[in-house]
């Protein structure tokens, strides 16, 4: 009873997030922007099972009405969800032309700019995939190399297999960097208008810069309120935690 009682629950759950969901779209449609805010944020906030296409309409909407960090911090979000997606991305391109600061990407160079850009191609859920196909292939060339009598079909087979597992290692490694990758990356977007950036973890440190709404820094450590964040040009400060909102 207590099985069915929480399905009906969870059917229940699905169905008013949906109807919820198209509610939101209809009001984008509709121009009402900030009504579509509204049901879009009172959808993330009641359903659990949250979708890329919910972060993108809602990023969207915060666009329409203007409000540059919203936007971003949403269109970053769907992004998570669903990484390398061309719309978000473009769209993300234009959010980010509202914003104040002009922040220079120091590219990485050498041979770890190689192993990011090839692990950088999927996501670890995706290189996951690739990895059981390279093993299931892995094994049917292992069974086709047993059974074959003739040598000529057997030294095939057996190429084929250094090939595979060649790539199964690779799908593996790519994974478990980009899962690495994941997990300890911590985007963050500046939600107050002007946040200052300290040299110490305490109001008392001096002012290095000042970032603006929008603006996305990545969190490497947390003190009290206070979070240690770089930029993409690799300048490094202390900021008020309550002036950000990570991504993750």
């Amino acid at each position: 009873m207590k099985h069915i009682v929480y399905l009906f629950l969870l059917i229940t759950q699905v169905f008013f997030a949906q109807s919820s969901f198209e509610k939101g779209n209809a009001l984008y449609q509709k121009g009402q922007y900030q009504q579509a805010v509204d049901v879009y944020e009172s959808v993330i906030k009641e359903d659990k099972q949250q979708s890329a296409e919910l972060y993108f309409n809602l990023a969207n909407s915060y666009y329409k009405l203007n409000k540059v960090a919203p936007s971003i911090y949403n269109y970053e979000k769907a992004l998570v969800l669903k990484p390398h997606d061309p719309e978000t991305l473009n769209n993300l391109k234009f959010a980010k032309k509202l914003t104040i600061d002009e922040i220079k990407e120091v590219p990485k160079v050498g041979f770890a700019k190689l192993i990011q850009n090839f692990t950088g191609i999927f996501d670890y859920n995706i290189w996951a995939k690739i990895a059981v196909g390279f093993g299931f292939l892995f094994l049917l060339a292992f069974i086709g190399y047993y059974f074959s009598e003739l040598t000529l079909t057997k030294r095939i087979y057996f190429i084929g297999m250094f090939i595979l597992l060649v790539a199964l290692l690779l799908s593996i490694f790519a994974g478990m960097s980009e899962k690495n990758h994941f997990d300890n990356d911590r985007p963050a977007i500046v939600f107050s208008e002007l946040s200052e950036v300290r040299s110490e973890p305490q109001k008392a440190g001096a002012a290095i810069f000042l970032l603006h709404e929008g603006s996305k820094v990545y969190v490497m450590e947390t003190l009290g309120k206070w979070k240690k964040i770089e930029l993409t040009d690799r300048t490094e400060g202390w900021i008020d935690g309550t002036t950000i909102k990570e991504v993750k």
